[in-house]
């Protein structure tokens, strides 16, 4: 057999024994998607919290110190939603008002602009709208009633989430050396390639959130300059979706520029427009660099393909936790197939580690008369 022809029998024999293993594991966590899903967004979540955690962890013990980070970041959350709520119930129907002073501005530019429709065409196309709308009221009804249960298994994760987050922070790693003891004398490997895909997460998250608050925080600014009513919570929007590489922001985008358009009018939505563009760029030449691209170094192309494949399998969720999940894999096979350099020829190995701290260092023992110094001499013995 011709050894091309083996080397390519070998790897696809591989290959095809390593996609029925990842196969059925996908096959399992599907089935146990509802404890999965809280639990890979537990991971990212301490990773972003665990930093407060370990700065309060050298003044206070661990348990105080993770009440405390817990107790932070609900705060936090708790000040956001109660903002966005006074803002939303003070906003909400100035905002009903310009969208339908807008809506007849576009419709009396519709008929008297260089379109010249009819208003006859208009009503019929808005007719149709709301047919179309009654005739699937039961499709509509159906689903928010499936809603409602997905709301019940929402609420369920998010308890969930909340308990490993926890004890992530907690006992993270106490539980992390209960972890490597499965793999024996392979532990110390293991163990470089899993603080290698932490530091990886970590960088991600952390610079993540950091560039989704400086969308959060422009879009915000401009759309309170241009006085578009619900301001905050389009900004708290444009946060949330920026988690989502380069779909989530053009989605959020899309949503604050139509309620620029609908309250304001083409100028200012043009304005907003504008803006975005520049922060956009700004982001992808300056921002992701700088803060993300150490961590994930992965190509544009890369990271929509990427996206891709996790929003076929798990939606919105998969696409939110796609990139962190291929940065860490990459990273871990990076470490795993990485071997130490063997130490160069006629130079005697590294001395073993020193015994631990506050332990007796190992008495010497007398050699031997058989046991001369010069018998093992390794400028004598070459």
């Amino acid at each position: 057999m011709p050894p091309t022809l083996l080397t390519l029998a070998v790897w696809g024999a591989c290959l095809i024994v390593l996609g029925v293993v990842i196969y059925f594991f996908w096959q399992i966590i599907g089935r146990v998607g509802i404890v999965a899903l809280p639990v890979a967004v537990a991971f990212l979540l301490t990773a972003l919290l665990y930093p407060v955690t370990g700065r309060l962890r050298r003044r206070m013990r661990p348990i105080y110190a993770t009440w405390l980070t817990v107790l932070l970041f609900f705060a936090v959350i708790a000040g956001i939603g109660f903002l966005i709520g006074i803002r939303a119930n003070a906003e909400a129907p100035r905002l009903v008002d310009q969208i339908d002073k807008t809506s007849r501005e576009v419709q009396t530019w519709l008929i008297n602009g260089p379109f010249h429709l009819k208003e006859s065409q208009i009503t019929g196309v808005i007719d149709e709208l709301t047919k179309q709308l009654v005739e699937r009221r039961g499709q509509i009804t159906g689903t928010v009633i499936t809603g409602a249960a997905a709301v019940v298994e929402v609420l369920a994760g998010i308890v969930l989430l909340l308990f490993v987050t926890f004890f992530f922070l907690k006992d993270g790693d106490r539980i992390w050396n209960w972890f490597l003891r499965a793999f024996g004398g392979a532990a110390p490997h293991v163990d470089r390639a899993g603080r290698s895909a932490w530091r990886t997460l970590s960088h991600y998250v952390q610079g993540t959130v950091a560039i989704s608050a400086i969308h959060g925080v422009v879009i915000g600014a401009t759309l309170a300059v241009l006085r578009v009513p619900l301001w905050a919570p389009l900004a708290v929007l444009v946060f949330i979706a920026s988690f989502i590489p380069i779909v989530g922001i053009l989605f959020a985008g899309t949503v604050a520029t139509l309620v620029t358009f609908g309250s304001q009018g083409w100028v200012p939505a043009a304005i907003f427009v504008g803006v975005l563009i520049v922060e956009q760029q700004l982001e992808n030449h300056v921002l992701q660099p700088l803060i993300v691209g150490r961590a994930v170094d992965f190509h544009p192309l890369a990271i929509i393909l990427v996206l891709g494949v996790g929003g076929v399998i798990a939606g919105i969720a998969g696409a939110a936790v796609a990139v962190p999940v291929a940065a860490v894999i990459y990273r871990v096979l990076q470490e795993l197939l990485r071997r130490e350099p063997p130490p160069p020829v006629g130079e005697p190995p590294q001395s073993p580690p020193l015994h631990p701290q506050g332990a007796e260092p190992p008495e010497r023992s007398t050699p031997k008369p058989s046991e001369s110094v010069e018998a093992v001499s390794p400028h004598r013995n070459g």
